[in-house]
């Protein structure tokens, strides 16, 4: 039986919110991100990615890799984006749909160093702890998906995601996010997961991951990241979207003005999955957060983190877009 949670902030006396942001305060962001979208703009690096955004009215300048969106584009494909995502489960019991203001939960990710549980030792994390993890998230029932949350340290870089993915797949099945990293390794999970759910048709009616990809703060969206949206869009994997924007240095120190920013590397994504393939399922995503400007580290359990995931969580209701946000 397909999952689905309550509901959180709803008009009525049984759920509670968080609105830290008006309507009125809604719509100066929207109307604020349009105008950086479109005269600020995003730098693209992927020739790829400019021809889509150019063939749909993007304004682009090839030269500086520089990406300009009419305000009509970017809402266009806003719309175009789905309101309610299936996150579907190696096991159908274990599906998971996101939609509206119902509240999921997913471990979070992604620890370099673990302790181990039988040493007590303070380590890099190992396939082996991808694998534990993954194991401990699938038995977890207040868990709705899982989500790597630590990495494969002991193998190559190169196609680490490849084997947080076997771990993952072997280990849970629940749906799971995981980073691609790349192309080719996009392209490699995408068979993975076809491989397992029986063909890349089947896979698109029942995506059993999702990837998820970084803009770079600020206003940026690099190679990795744009053609992994590419590809995922096509094969009808969910990008999960996360800017990861830290206020005070690649955003403004001002909660309306990094949620500008966040929001504009965000949309910015969401018009290009569109673009490559209209209807494509999307997550408005965040783990942005504030720079600690006294030990320069970005502190995930602060609570301006926590108000900005609320003014994305507002954000991406206000745009009927399913969404996922960081927690301490």
């Amino acid at each position: 039986m397909t999952r689905r949670n309550l509901r959180a902030g709803s008009k009525s006396m049984s759920g509670l919110g968080l609105n830290i942001l008006t309507e009125d305060d809604l719509y100066a962001i929207h109307c604020a991100t349009l105008d950086v979208l479109h005269h600020t703009g995003i730098k693209v690096e992927s020739r790829e990615a400019r021809e889509l955004f150019e063939g749909r009215g993007g304004i682009v300048d090839h030269n500086n890799k520089i990406v300009k969106l009419p305000p009509y584009l970017v809402e266009d494909c806003i719309h175009s984006a789905p309101s309610t995502v299936l996150l579907a489960g190696r096991k159908s019991a274990k599906d998971f749909i996101i939609e509206g203001n119902r509240v999921g939960f997913v471990n979070f990710g992604e620890g370099v160093n673990v302790i181990d549980p039988f040493t007590k030792d303070y380590r890099r994390s190992t396939k082996e702890d991808v694998a534990n993890a993954a194991l401990l998230s699938d038995y977890l029932e207040e868990l709705d998906i899982s989500y790597r949350a630590v990495a494969a340290q002991d193998v190559s870089p190169k196609v680490q995601s490849l084997h947080n993915a076997e771990a993952l797949f072997l280990n849970t099945s629940k749906h799971f996010f995981i980073g691609a990293d790349n192309l080719a390794n996009c392209r490699k999970l995408i068979e993975m997961a076809s491989v397992i759910v029986g063909g890349k048709d089947k896979l698109k009616q029942r995506p059993i991951i999702s990837f998820n990809v970084c803009p770079t703060s600020p206003l940026q969206l690099i190679p990795d990241c744009t053609e992994v949206i590419i590809e995922g869009a096509r094969a009808g994997i969910p990008s999960n979207i996360i800017s990861m924007a830290l206020a005070g240095a690649t955003s403004p120190v001002t909660l309306a003005g990094t949620l500008v920013t966040h929001n504009a590397e965000v949309l910015s994504a969401i018009v290009l999955s569109q673009l490559a393939c209209k209807g494509a399922p999307v997550l408005y995503g965040s783990s942005t957060t504030i720079m600690d400007l006294k030990y320069t580290t970005s502190p995930v359990g602060a609570p301006e983190l926590g108000l900005i995931s609320a003014g994305v969580a507002r954000l991406a209701q206000y745009y009927l877009l399913p969404s996922f946000v960081a927690g301490g």
